[in-house]
C-alpha cells in the first residue's frame, strides 16, 4: 500500500479539516482531554511500517506499555495535529518536517478520559530517533501488513472501576500491544479496508 493509496482510503474515515482545528473546537467535539497522536508510517521497500515507542518503565502512567507517540493538547497547540507532531518530535526526535500528514482516524476515547485524535502521516527515510529517556525506553517500526492482518489480533476482558472493558490486543514478538494503542491500529485497519 502506497501513500496515495492511504490518503485515498483515510479520506472517508475523517474530516480532512479535523486535524488541524484549534484545541478549543477539537475539546468540545468530544468529552473528555483532548489528546493527538501521530500513526507514523515509515515508506519502505517491503511496504509502509508503523513507528511504535515503549514507555518508560519509571512513568507513573501506562509504564513500559507500548503507545503511539503522542500526548496531551496544550494552550498553544494549533489542533490535534500539531499536538501530535510536537509531542513526536519531544518523544522521539522526528521532526515535524519530516511527517507529510495523510489524514486521521475517528476519536478514540479512553477509559482514562482522554479523547486521542488519530493523525496519520507518512515519513520517508532516512530517519533518526533521538529518544526522551524520561518518557520513552524504546523505538520500533511493525510492518502494515502485521496490523492489516484480523489474525493477527484478538480481544480480551478487563474490569476497570467496576466495569467490564473490551480491548483488542495484537500480539507483536517481543512486544504486547494493547489497550488504546491496539484500538488505534485496528481502527487504521478497518479504515484501510481490512
Amino acid at each position: 500500500m502506497d501513500r496515495d493509496e492511504v490518503r485515498a482510503r483515510l479520506y472517508a474515515a475523517c474530516p480532512p479539516d479535523i486535524g488541524k482545528k484549534p484545541a478549543e473546537e477539537a475539546a468540545v467535539l468530544r468529552r473528555g482531554r483532548p489528546a493527538g497522536v501521530l500513526v507514523g508510517l515509515l515508506a519502505g521497500s517491503d511496504g509502509p511500517r508503523v513507528i511504535l515507542t515503549e514507555r518508560n518503565a519509571q512513568l507513573k502512567a501506562h509504564p513500559a506499555e507500548i503507545s503511539l507517540p503522542g500526548g496531551g493538547m496544550e494552550p498553544g497547540d494549533d489542533g490535534p495535529a500539531a499536538t501530535a507532531l510536537r509531542e513526536t518530535y519531544e518523544e522521539i526526535g522526528l521532526p515535524p518536517e519530516k511527517v507529510e500528514l495523510l489524514g486521521c482516524l475517528p476519536v478514540y476515547e479512553t477509559v482514562s478520559g482522554y479523547c486521542v485524535y488519530p493523525i496519520v502521516g507518512w515519513i520517508e527515510p532516512p530517519v533518526e530517533y533521538a529518544l526522551q529517556a524520561n518518557e520513552v525506553a524504546d523505538v520500533f517500526e511493525v510492518p502494515l501488513s502485521f496490523v492489516l492482518d484480523p489474525g493477527n489480533r484478538s480481544r480480551e476482558n478487563v474490569i476497570y472501576e467496576g466495569q467490564n472493558h473490551c480491548y483488542y490486543v495484537l500480539p507483536y514478538p517481543g512486544h504486547r500491544i494493547w489497550g488504546a494503542t491496539a484500538g488505534i491500529l485496528v481502527s487504521l485497519a478497518r479504515a484501510l479496508g481490512s
